[in-house]
């Protein structure tokens, strides 16, 4: 044995903890400790190809030996988080399988079984690497032992690297742990003694004992601490020896790293839903001079074929048009559909056998297109995809019409399982058939090592996904029948995909001189709040630099800290705004760091967006995003574009229609959420509300604040509001303190009496948590459903947002499909009239129409009656809509 890596696993467990938030499996099941555990042990596989090594955990009742001496020994501590306990067990099991041996001695903690193995194995003239991150493991460290903290870019401690990191020698880390505790062990130490004392003093007089014999030569209060401190010192030193005689099995064998149980480890991953660990098992786990022994393959043989001939090609044309559904997957050579070259199209009809037609090879594209618009044009042919949206586009850039769409497997996933955050080609075939989706990356050279269009690989990678997005489909269909969620895809989220791929087309002209000119007020604006920042502060620094602001905010000038943080004191939005009131420059640093986010996220980027061949932004719309069923945006984010500041909305007057007697006409739900809550918990006071056509947060007001409702003021009613959202959100007491800046006493007492008044509201919500605690998740009117395990979570905070999503969902998540459905309503509408305006964008609940003058009077009843009209609910749907001449007229 010549080298042994003893890992501090139960060190590895507890910071991976707190480091890695609200991790879960499908069951709901916490596995952030694991995760960053498996991932640590990994790093090191990598990093250092160990041939002998052990994982040592804490054993059962481990602080007998120490509380005997110290009864307040980790008293303070609290109890194992009950999430993490079933994580240390799975740790172990990971362990058996990546072939890590591992110990858990009863009555023993880690550090002591670290130890003596480390003693024990420097007898056998091994070099000892302790694997954590504890600064009392550093009393072992000597010629044959030392740190390994794989956290700090694999820090290696040895004798000297102990002295530079603490101030004095291995031999004396002991003495020196004596003199200031360990506040986590609460180990007390001497009181007022502090690492640079003990540093000093050890480095005077050798050693504790030595200290304490010349108490008489030790100056002012040091010398009274001490005093006082002695039998504390004496009692932390017993505390904070490492015993290096626990028994454990003392043969080199014991401690080799054995092969890991691939197929086991793969079922345990999956379970734990590690897909990047999935992805990665066989290249991490393979040292550099072992070559992985393939299982047996299971999978079915495949046939794929290069198809870049006439007499080919002529022939799968031929043979496609004889089915009536095909697969297909088109690629580009960059992810934005305007700027990329199309590399070429896959097709698949049965399991196992794919085609490939590179655009550029042999055929030459003016032929293929030509084909492939014979065969697209073809009215009893239907096709199906993976993001058949992406497929759309780039196949409409060819000059192609992809009408007939009966399925898409990346829609079907994501309805299926709404909860999970990846619903990729590669994420299912891994997730699905456990196999792991050909990187085409991976295998891309430059220069002339490039991949040519008719490379193997390509002809590979565009078959393989053909292939496996056929027999996805034959699986997600079967599953979304037996959940009764076919007609979602069929009658909402297919056809809503035609139509944001045409918005995404039409994309959304922006006034360049005008952002142009924004930049330059902002730049102006920004270097003026830099100076008087500077003139505040009494110095020049860096604004941006969260470090740098504090010293100046709490050291410089004293301001009491409201919040500290792991990295250090925390200057966020939150913290600026509380101290708004205590220094000026508080209040100055939030200004300069909104106009900063407006110019740099906005104002300065946009430009970069706009398309050279079109002169207009064409952003992405997502349908697989959020959970709830909501449309995201990105690249650029245009339902972000912010409103609440005169700069905000400036930035949104940009946005303009292109042509002259052209207009924006926007379409917005009133209060929908507020609406649905109405309807979904039938409280009378609410219904009676909306059809009386009340302002809902001014009846709120009038209540919580006891007043008349002429007598609500501005504040009170925007209080009311916060109320109304809050409740619909599942927000408690502290939430809603923090939002208005009361006492959780005045919020809870608000919450009361927003119960009061609106009765059934509390009993809907209740019931919502209960039915997602029996189900397991939470339905929307129309039938999408949201898996949330985390309701049983035994984490707290977990369980408490999934009981929010329990709430919130069937709101926001019926919001979402409404309106979804009003588009294609609108769509059919303006099809069938043949409007010449179109649909821009969709801001959740709101809709932006680009239209002629002329066109204005007939859309705007268009629109009205068709999101006015699409579901009959207890209270009526309103929609306001406004016309300008940009975006922020509207």
């Amino acid at each position: 044995m010549k080298d042994l890596y003893v890992l501090d696993a139960s060190g590895f467990l507890y910071r991976s903890y707190f480091a890695i938030r609200n991790m879960t499996n499908a069951k709901g099941e916490s596995t952030n400790a694991l995760f960053g555990f498996i991932r640590s042990v990994l790093k090191l596989y990598k990093d250092f190809h160990p041939k002998h090594i052990i994982s040592v955990f804490d054993g059962p009742n481990n602080c007998q030996t120490r509380t005997a001496i110290y009864a307040d020994y980790k008293a303070h501590r609290a109890e194992t988080p009950a999430d993490l306990i079933e994580q240390l067990k799975w740790a172990q099991q990971a362990c058996e399988l990546l072939g890590i041996p591992y110990l858990s001695i009863p009555g023993v903690e880690a550090d002591d079984t670290m130890g003596s193995i480390a003693f024990w194995a420097k007898e056998q003239g091994a070099k000892v690497y302790l694997c954590t991150s504890d600064k009392d493991m550093c009393q072992l460290v000597d010629e044959q032992i030392v740190i390994l903290n794989t956290h700090k870019e694999n820090q290696i401690l040895d004798i000297r690297g102990v002295e530079e990191a603490h101030g004095v020698l291995p031999t004396q880390m002991i003495d020196y742990l004596a003199l200031i505790g360990d506040s986590s062990d609460n180990i007390p130490g001497v009181a007022g003694f502090g690492p640079k004392t003990a540093s000093t003093l050890l480095k005077q007089f050798g050693s504790l004992d030595q200290i304490l014999r010349n108490i008489h030569m030790i100056p002012g209060k040091k010398q009274e601490m001490l005093v006082k401190g002695a039998d504390s010192a004496r009692m932390s030193r017993e505390l904070v020896k490492i015993d290096t005689q626990v028994p454990f099995p003392k043969d080199s064998t014991f401690f080799e790293l054995h092969q890991p149980n691939r197929e086991e480890l793969k079922e345990f991953y999956t379970r734990m839903d590690f897909k990047s660990l999935l992805r990665e098992m066989d290249a991490i786990l393979t040292s550099p001079t072992e070559t992985p022994t393939a299982a047996p393959s299971k999978e079915t043989e495949t046939t794929y074929t290069l198809v870049d001939e006439e007499s080919a090609f002529e022939k799968l044309l031929t043979r496609l048009a004889t089915h009536k559904e095909i697969c297909l997957t088109s690629k580009l050579s960059a992810s934005y559909p305007l700027k990329s070259s199309w590399m070429g199209i896959g097709f698949a009809v049965a399991e196992g056998a794919a085609w490939y037609v590179p655009a550029n090879g042999h055929l030459g594209l003016g032929r293929v297109v030509a084909g492939l618009k014979k065969l697209f044009q073809n009215p009893n042919i239907h096709f199906f995809g993976h993001n058949i949206k992406c497929d759309y586009l780039i196949l409409a850039n060819q000059g192609i019409q992809l009408e007939r769409i009966d399925f898409d497997v990346m829609l079907a996933s994501y309805l299926l399982n709404s909860h999970k955050r990846q619903h990729t080609l590669e994420d299912l075939m891994l997730d699905h058939f456990g196999k792991t989706k050909l990187s085409l990356s991976a295998h891309q050279g430059k220069g002339k090592e490039s991949l040519s269009s008719t490379n193997e690989i390509v002809k590979t990678y565009f078959c393989e996904e053909a292939d496996y997005t056929f027999r996805l489909k034959k699986l997600l269909q079967k599953q979304l029948e037996e959940r009764h969620l076919l007609p979602l895809l069929m009658d909402l989220e297919l056809p809503l995909t035609t139509i944001l791929a045409k918005m995404e087309q039409a994309g959304i002209y922006i006034d360049l001189p005008k952002l142009s000119a924004l930049s330059k007020t902002l730049m102006h604006q920004i270097a003026q709040l830099e100076q008087e920042i500077y003139e505040l502060a009494g110095e020049e620094f860096n604004i941006n630099s969260s470090k740098q602001l504090g010293e100046i905010l709490f050291t410089k000038m004293g301001i009491t800290p409201p919040k500290k943080t792991a990295t250090g004191l925390s200057t966020n939005a939150d913290v600026l705004e509380s101290l708004k009131d205590a220094h000026p420059l508080a209040g100055k640093i939030l200004t300069y760091r909104t106009l900063e986010k407006l110019r740099s996220t906005y104002v300065d980027t946009l430009p970069g967006e706009v398309d050279e061949k079109t002169h207009r932004i064409h952003c992405t719309f997502n349908q697989c995003v959020a959970a709830t069923g909501r449309l995201s945006c990105q690249d650029p984010n245009l339902q972000n574009i912010p409103i609440r500041t005169e700069m905000g909305r400036n930035i949104r007057e940009a946005f303009r229609p292109e042509k002259t007697g052209w207009s924006y006409l926007s379409a917005d739900y009133s209060q929908i959420e507020l609406r649905l809550l109405a309807h979904f918990s039938g409280d009378p006071h609410l219904i009676e509300a909306f059809k009386n056509g009340d302002d809902i947060h001014r009846r709120t007001a009038a209540h919580i604040y006891g007043v008349p409702l002429e007598q609500v003021t501005r504040e009170q009613r925007s209080s009311a509001k916060t109320v109304n959202f809050g409740v619909l959100y599942g927000q408690g007491a502290f939430g809603l303190s923090q939002e208005l800046g009361i006492s959780n006493k005045e919020a809870a007492e608000f919450i009361e009496m927003y119960f009061r008044l609106y009765p059934n509201v509390k009993e809907y919500l209740e019931s919502c948590k209960e039915k997602t605690r029996l189900t397991g998740k939470s339905t929307t009117y129309t039938g999408r459903e949201r898996s949330i395990p985390e309701i049983h979570s035994k984490n707290g905070q977990i369980r408490a947002a999934a009981e929010r999503f329990a709430i919130n969902t069937p709101i926001q998540g019926t919001a979402a499909d409404l309106i979804k459905l009003a588009m294609i309503k609108i769509d059919e509408k303006l099809n069938f009239q043949k409007i010449e305006g179109f649909m821009i964008l969709q801001i959740h609940d709101e809709l932006i129409f680009e239209l002629p003058d002329h066109e204005i009077s007939s859309v705007e009843h268009l629109v009205r009656d068709a999101m006015e009209g699409i579901f009959q609910l207890n209270i009526p749907l309103t929609v306001d809509i406004t016309i300008g001449k940009n975006w922020k007229e509207c």
